[in-house]
């Protein structure tokens, strides 16, 4: 009796550290920013993922279009539109596939059907990419925007420069980054999708009313074929950004709660729907009306090609500064999630509002400084477009759906599966080289913090 006394203390001792480290583990996910909170309605999921999709990409849509021609454009749209919906559909049903588990996040998808260390490499550089790059692409945005605002209300004011104007962008959020989770950002996410609808309905009612210009051509503008066919690839890149908003949709649906009776699929649908109905409300008519009314003169930037009326220009700058505050918001707190992660689950630091504060203000502050350094609009979101918005938007999804569901070969779901994998690789190819070479180019002529 003496001999199992000790073992039978030894098991009550490491069941109390299994019990310790599962409420520290508790503890953690109720402090993390996406798993903290889980009353979201299914209206949070149709704003959020409206603010995640329609950012400043809808607004280099004309340009793209010039860059494809009447054709390609109109049909690369459509069939993003379609695919994007289709993969968006697979993820949300991927969430709860396991019975009482969640895929709170994108790569914990991954690793479940890829395994636990090959999914990590495959997702998370991947994810990072875009969400970091978005972040990055949106701190020059809302500074340019700022800055076409202030020139448009200012005519006789002195000249500011744009690192200025995305150091103010900045400032903003160094204090909207401290809010915990996506349920406490709703507010700011529900008025950058309001926002989205609204300077998307000017920049294409204002080009509409300008009308077709004098001399307006749909050529292809570039002199040489090679020209052409790089343009080709950007424009490709242009379009994969504009249908971002995958690498954020399991940390939003994350938010919604779930009972087996009443999964989360239901109501994060529901959003999805609605969410891209208003994609296409903005996306279709900008993109069409911007380029039938100026051609392949079209600006990278819709605003930028449209001067007049002064007033309405200035007000949609202005809903661009405050949709991409909220987009920036979006992208960054999966981001916030894997660094504090990291920090409290690797390096055991206390999970706290000064750990939060400092991670979170560093991060906005890298972003500020590379958004700074190189502020190359539209050739950014052609390179970062194709490189790693395509496979986690396009084919990433349906990948794990042919590894998790294995469906019979030759079937209606394997055939799109692997028509959705084909053109999305082709993408991921393509569009970084049309995008690598506009920036070369634009490096020529770029001085340094103008």
């Amino acid at each position: 009796m003496k001999a199992v006394a000790p073992s039978s203390e030894k098991v009550t001792d490491n069941s109390t550290t299994e019990l310790t480290k599962s409420d520290r583990q508790k503890a953690i996910d109720d402090w993390l920013p996406i798993t903290s909170s889980r009353n979201a309605k299914w209206w949070y999921s149709a704003f959020h993922n409206v603010t995640a999709m329609v950012g400043a990409g809808v607004l280099s849509l004309p340009y793209a279009m010039s860059e494809l021609g009447w054709g390609p454009g109109v049909a690369v749209l459509v069939l993003s539109w379609v695919i994007t919906l289709f993969t968006l559909w697979q993820m949300v049903e991927m969430h709860e596939m396991v019975p009482g588990k969640r895929f709170d996040r994108y790569h914990e998808l991954g690793q479940y059907a890829f395994g636990d260390k090959l999914g990590l490499w495959i997702v998370v550089p991947q994810q990072l990419i875009c969400e970091v790059g978005v972040c990055i692409v949106y701190m020059v945005t809302g500074g340019k925007s700022l800055k076409k605002f202030h020139d448009t209300v200012c005519l006789d004011c002195k000249n500011i420069k744009l690192s200025y104007f995305i150091m103010i962008f900045a400032s903003v959020h160094f204090v909207l980054s401290q809010l915990p989770n996506f349920n406490s950002i709703s507010g700011v996410s529900l008025a950058a999708a309001v926002m989205s609808l609204s300077y998307s309905t000017i920049a294409w009612g204002a080009s509409a009313h300008k009308g077709k210009q004098e001399g307006v051509e749909y050529g292809y503008k570039a002199h040489s074929t090679a020209g052409t066919v790089f343009n080709f690839f950007s424009a490709l890149g242009d379009v994969a950004f504009a249908y971002a908003g995958h690498n954020v949709v399991l940390e939003i649906q994350a938010t919604i709660p779930s009972t087996p009776e009443k999964p989360s699929k239901k109501p994060m649908w529901k959003g999805v729907v609605v969410a891209y109905i208003v994609v296409a409300l903005c996306y279709f008519p900008v993109a069409l009306v911007g380029y039938w009314a100026f051609g392949n003169s079209v600006e990278d930037n819709i605003l930028l090609s449209l001067v007049k009326p002064r007033w309405l220009i200035a007000m949609a700058n202005m809903f661009v500064v405050v949709h991409v505050i909220g987009s920036y918001q979006i992208y960054a707190m999966p981001v916030f999630d894997m660094i504090e992660t990291v920090l409290v689950k690797k390096f055991f630091l206390p999970p706290g509002l000064p750990l939060r504060l400092i991670a979170r203000s560093f991060y906005v502050a890298v972003t500020m400084f590379i958004g700074i350094t190189f502020p190359f609009f539209g050739a950014l979101l052609g390179f970062f477009g194709g490189f790693a918005f395509s496979p986690t938007t396009y084919f990433l999804p349906c990948v794990m759906w042919l590894a998790i569901y294995k469906p019979k070969k030759f079937s209606l779901s394997w055939i799109i599966n692997w028509i959705c994998i084909s053109l999305g690789v082709l993408l991921m190819i393509f569009s970084p080289i049309g995008g690598l070479r506009q920036i070369i180019l634009q490096a020529k002529t770029y001085k340094f913090y103008s």
